[in-house]
């Protein structure tokens, strides 16, 4: 996952509104999201590869999502960090001091959990959690709310629409997470890699042959604890590949 959107107790119905993209190599084998066979149940897509997943929510409708931190000092021979999505959602274990515990197990990361209906935000180079207060939250390969160009345009973005809508639509907010507008060169953040690779990570939708966007996904959480989860796929051309629409009452 490269970049979440998270709007918390923004909007009167609903809670909880998260906009997420996953980056990837498209040639890395994932499944749909589907309905996973654990206790408890959760929705999600699947990395084949490591069998762990980016992003999902749980029958009991928490919410969980995992970002990569951008460092070039990656492990060999580490755990997958998609299998904390997993046991975020499927166990008891995950809160703040295992993943201080834990955290050299993985590659650096972020990780958005849920727990006691309030959203906590785990950033694994610096060792801190950070409860997502009420209002809009962005979520990239650095820290919480950093000041990285697309991370600012999404979250105003995701802010005027919420501002400004009664009913949330799917496509408006898939819309959002299309954009591939790219920031001026002095305005890339620096981040250790080549100044090609700043700019083309530098939108919000990667689009690129080998590495790029590979799907968004949407969760609306409503007041009445109905989640609604969207998932839309990409190829390497930015064509769109299946959507799935799967609701949790």
């Amino acid at each position: 996952m490269c970049i979440l959107f998270i709007a918390v107790e923004a909007h009167p119905d609903y809670p909880l509104i998260v906009c997420a993209n996953r980056d990837e190599f498209h040639h890395r084998a994932t499944e749909p999201a589907y309905r996973w066979a654990t206790m408890p149940a959760i929705i999600a897509g699947q990395d084949k590869q490591a069998c762990g997943t980016w992003i999902g929510v749980n029958e009991q409708g928490q919410f969980a999502g995992l970002t990569n931190i951008r460092s070039i000092e990656q492990q060999d021979g580490v755990r997958s960090r998609g299998e904390l999505v997993v046991d975020a959602l499927t166990k008891h274990h995950i809160n703040s001091q295992w993943l201080i515990e834990h955290a050299d197990n993985y590659n650096p990361f972020n990780l958005v959990f849920e727990q006691h209906q309030q959203l906590f935000c785990f950033n694994s180079k610096t060792l801190t959690t950070t409860q997502l207060t009420p209002g809009f939250h962005a979520v990239s390969n650095g820290a919480l709310d950093d000041v990285w160009p697309k991370m600012a345009k999404g979250q105003q973005q995701l802010q005027n629409y919420i501002n400004q809508m009664q009913s949330p639509c799917i496509d408006q907010l898939l819309a959002i997470m299309r954009d591939t507008s790219q920031p001026r060169d002095q305005d890339l953040p620096q981040t250790g890699i080549s100044l090609e690779w700043e700019r083309r990570l530098s939108s919000i939708f990667i689009q690129h042959e080998a590495y790029g966007t590979r799907s968004t996904s949407i969760v609306l959480k409503h007041r009445s604890g109905n989640v609604q989860f969207t998932e839309v796929r990409y190829d390497g051309k930015a064509r769109n590949l299946g959507t799935q629409h799967i609701n949790l009452a």
